[in-house]
């Protein structure tokens, strides 16, 4: 299966728990079915992303990167390559890559929430990433290691993050916490 058909049908079969990430949801099924190159960088109008937000295994902390470009911490996460075989891949493979830590696993197999924004990723100025977000539990004595991609690594608890963290990484951190919360119980 190609890339995008997995990308169109996780995004149909996802259950939102918003109206305003059911529109999201809506609005990347229409990008998708309108660009036969909705997954890769190059896509003028913008493309998927995928991340994964990483929680340490005891569940009380999230693990941010400070991103060199946008100058905020964020979880995990990038553009999508032609080994990535799901989305789900391409979010394991871009947090492992830019936290260092193998042997991440995902929490559930379905993404937590939808998010758009605009980046400057290309020479040509700004593009739209739909970024399909994930959370990924990191394995026991883990160490995390800082990558080219990233100015810093650090781990915060869930109720301490970073002043410099915009509003799409909170309410993913608050799902985050929830989805967590549930798995323990």
């Amino acid at each position: 299966m190609r890339l995008r058909d997995d990308v169109r049908t996780v995004l149909a079969a996802w259950k939102p728990v918003t109206a305003a990430q059911e529109q999201f949801r809506v609005d990347f099924l229409a990008f998708v079915d309108a660009h036969d190159d909705a997954v890769w960088r190059g896509c003028p109008p913008g493309h998927i992303t995928a991340s994964a937000l990483v929680v340490d295994p005891t569940g009380e902390r999230v693990l941010l990167t400070l991103h060199p470009k946008v100058g905020r911490w964020l979880q995990m996460g990038g553009h999508c390559e032609p080994s990535d075989v799901t989305l789900a891949d391409a979010a394991l493979r871009e947090a492992t890559e830019e936290s260092g830590i193998a042997g991440l696993t995902l929490i559930g197999a379905e993404p937590v929430q939808l998010d758009l924004h605009p980046v400057r990723c290309r020479p040509d100025g700004e593009t739209l990433h739909h970024d399909v977000q994930y959370v990924a539990v990191a394995p026991a004595l883990s160490a995390e290691r800082i990558s080219r991609e990233s100015l810093e690594l650090e781990w915060f608890p869930w109720d301490a993050l970073p002043v410099n963290t915009d509003e799409s990484v909170r309410r993913l951190v608050d799902r985050a916490r929830l989805l967590v919360s549930a798995a323990a119980h």
